[in-house]
């Protein structure tokens, strides 16, 4: 906000002093007014209202503010608890203090901003199951990156591609794995054991390994529990927490520290915080029908930009948690989300069937009630 003093005489035109318009900011204003207040003369002094009189000075303080672009408006509405806050909403990003500067606060190109997922437009001219279907489908039966050497579940070595197609592989070109001098950090969030070969493969690898299920029974190590205890420089073993994967996150989060989160279930983000960890080599996770809630924060959050290697089984045998609509917006939402995976920078690399063929409690000959994909990050 600025502010004008303006000094006038007669009628509004400038007075025969020739002062400039001076623009001052608002808390320069009061001294302003002390300065030279006791100099005008009295009509000038006693305000607005009064009668000038011949060769008086009239004093006049205009407020000049800058209307809120439309854009702004639309940010503010969506996003109120940036103002809340206290920040102020320049062309759709919020930045700190009382004034903005465009050469000044912009993030690195490399950096995501938090966002809301994007609808993607509908497959069809309108609302159709199968066409709705088939564009998922495809999608996620394509692979979008070639890797001539990959690492295949319980194995560490690299090797070509195997006849045979696995469940699930890594990407093992050289400038996708981690440096030798880097620590490798895997995460795997699984029930009942189905990750045991994602283990094998990442401990043969010396990563930091952290397993997460909220079932087990039977952690060892001492980490049981909702605490997390790391384990950096024991690479190869791993670590067992009873621990789940939480989307809904805090309106406004706190610095989470090391160690006890308080809860058994917390976002991705909360728990690498707490670990010490600013990146995850190789992630796994089948979240039985969570996965897309779990995706849509990773996507909003930009969480995804720490991930460089994502396993996940996606569920279409039904909506998932908190997933509501018709049968046909549910699978234009689940579109949606697979694209959000992309515009992060995954690209998908291997994609394998799962059993059956019910597609939210439909058959769908075409399709399969669950798949097994594959992702690298190609924004590292």
């Amino acid at each position: 906000m600025r502010t004008c003093v303006w000094w006038c005489g007669r009628g509004g035109l400038p007075f025969r002093s020739g002062l400039p318009l001076l623009l001052i900011p608002p808390f320069l204003l009061a001294l302003q007014l002390l300065v030279v207040g006791p100099w005008l003369p009295r009509a000038a002094r006693m305000g607005m209202g009064m009668e000038e009189q011949e060769g008086a000075v009239a004093f006049s303080v205009i407020s000049i503010e800058p209307e809120r672009s439309s854009r702004q408006r639309e940010t503010l509405s969506r996003r109120p608890d940036l103002a809340e806050e206290g920040e102020e909403v320049e062309d759709g990003k919020g930045m700190e203090g009382a004034r903005a500067y465009e050469d000044e606060n912009e993030m690195h190109s490399s950096q995501v901003r938090p966002r809301p997922l994007e609808l993607q437009p509908l497959a069809a001219d309108k609302l159709s199951f199968s066409a709705e279907l088939n564009r998922i489908v495809t999608y996620i039966t394509r692979p979008q990156l070639n890797c001539s050497r990959v690492l295949s579940p319980g194995l560490a070595q690299a090797s070509q591609l195997p006849a045979a197609s696995p469940v699930w592989l890594l990407c093992a070109e050289e400038w996708l794995l981690p440096a030798a001098d880097t620590p490798c950090v895997a995460y795997s969030f699984s029930m009942d054991g189905g990750d045991a070969d994602f283990l094998k493969t990442v401990s043969g690898l010396e990563c930091e390994v952290h397993s997460f299920d909220p079932s087990n029974s039977n952690a060892s190590g001492g980490h049981l529990g909702n605490s997390l205890a790391s384990n950096h420089g024991n690479g190869g073993v791993a670590s067992q927490h009873k621990m789940w994967l939480e989307w809904r996150a805090p309106r406004k989060r706190k610095h989470k520290t090391r160690g006890n989160l308080g809860s058994v279930s917390q976002t991705l983000a909360d728990i690498m915080a707490a670990l010490g960890h600013h990146t995850v080599h190789f992630l796994y996770v089948d979240l039985l029908s969570a996965e897309w809630r779990v995706f849509q924060n990773w996507i909003e959050t930009g969480t995804l930009q720490s991930v460089r290697h994502l396993v996940a089984t996606v569920h279409l045998q039904w909506a998932g948690f908190e997933v509501g609509g018709t049968n046909e917006e549910v699978l234009r939402y689940w579109f949606s989300v697979l694209q959000g995976l992309q515009d992060s920078g995954l690209k998908l690399v291997h994609s394998s069937a799962g059993e059956g063929h019910s597609v939210l409690k439909q058959t769908a000959a075409n399709a399969h009630s669950s798949y097994t994909l594959s992702w690298v990050n190609m924004r590292h």
